[in-house]
């Protein structure tokens, strides 16, 4: 392999507002994260999303940076109406499966092809979805109809065909929150969830469908404790989640991200958040906020990829082809019809 030192750093990095700051330019010439992740404040219009898009490129080096966002439909969507188009929730899409399953797989596909129709003429090559997550009775509603569906063959079922939507659209997915979220009974932005289920369960369960879709690019971690494998740590941080479930059970041998690392689920700094990611495993340690103080914290914690890391992301850079030919209004027309026949 080439010079670590060489290579980008193992982070994604957000900014600030719609246009890049002269403070973030310098910092992320130095930085050279591998990757951007958008949010709503960064998007404003179509030409400004794309001029945006290229300066966080060549401020990193190129056009190897992967440039994010989340992009789920429903409650989760970075950009928004006009100029972008308003998608239902992937739940909306499970519940069509009741009556029609072939049907809701044909919405699912559908559904993600018009996000990577949005997307990809953008410069954004990864959506961070679908939520592979499957809700337990009592769970937090910060996953609800995010979710497909509570079956975990569904969710597996719905979440290939989406994405197979994306990656027909030239967008990479991210499968999240690997290894299952959908039991957290407190939202993970404000507390650290906590299961005491056993692994028989989880595996049946939870990790189900992570493993059916164990060959996507990216997976997007939970900051979440699973007490049957490691009590003192989440998922994010816990060297034996990441070997025994992530990359041993479920097979994930994708580039594996971290969750925002501002999220109060994790304890200690940036930088020993940081640090405990990457040391558990993960590829690639995510801050979103954009706020520089935090960035340069853990810039400075953050090591270049790892030799597996740069082969994971190689390899998920060789999976984006060139878009297949659509019509957009027809696939919309066609969701609206699968959808509205299913509320009838």
């Amino acid at each position: 392999m080439s010079n670590p030192e060489a290579r980008a750093r193992a982070a994604i990095f957000g900014c600030a507002g719609p246009r890049l700051l002269d403070s973030e330019r310098r910092f992320f010439e130095t930085a050279r994260p591998a990757g951007f992740i958008l949010f709503e404040r960064n998007c404003k219009n179509p030409e400004q999303v794309r001029d945006l898009v290229q300066s966080l490129r060549a401020c990193s080096g190129g056009s190897s940076a992967f440039v994010l966002t989340d992009q789920e439909g429903g409650r989760i969507n970075r950009l928004k109406p006009p100029h972008w188009r308003a998608l239902p929730a992937s739940g909306r899409i499970g519940a069509l499966a009741r009556t029609n399953r072939e049907a809701a797989r044909e919405a699912a596909f559908t559904a993600a092809r018009l996000i990577a129709a949005d997307l990809e003429p953008l410069g954004i090559d990864v959506d961070c979805a679908p939520v592979l997550d499957v809700p337990a009775e009592g769970a937090h509603a910060i996953i609800g109809d995010r979710a497909f569906a509570s079956d975990p063959d569904l969710v597996a079922d719905l979440g290939r065909a989406f994405c197979g939507g994306l990656l027909a659209g030239g967008v990479l997915p991210v499968i999240k929150h690997i290894p299952g979220h959908g039991r957290a009974r407190v939202d993970s932005h404000a507390a650290l969830p906590d299961v005491a289920v056993h692994r028989e369960t989880l595996e049946a369960i939870d990790f189900a469908p992570f493993r059916a879709l164990a060959d996507m690019p990216f997976a997007m971690t939970a900051h979440v404790v699973y007490r049957a494998y490691d009590p003192g740590a989440p998922a994010t941080t816990s060297l034996k989640v990441v070997e025994q479930v992530i990359r041993g059970h479920i097979g994930f041998d994708g580039a594996l991200m971290t969750d925002d690392l501002t999220m109060k689920a994790l304890k200690g700094s940036l930088a020993e958040r940081t640090k405990a990611a990457l040391t558990a495993g993960c590829d690639l340690v995510l801050h979103c906020d954009g706020r520089m103080a935090e960035m340069e914290e853990v810039a400075a914690a953050c090591t270049p990829l790892s030799d597996a890391a740069a082969a994971r992301l190689e390899r998920a850079r060789g999976l984006r082809a060139r878009p297949e030919p659509a019509d957009a209004g027809a696939l919309a027309a066609r969701l609206d019809s699968l959808l509205s026949a299913a509320a009838a």
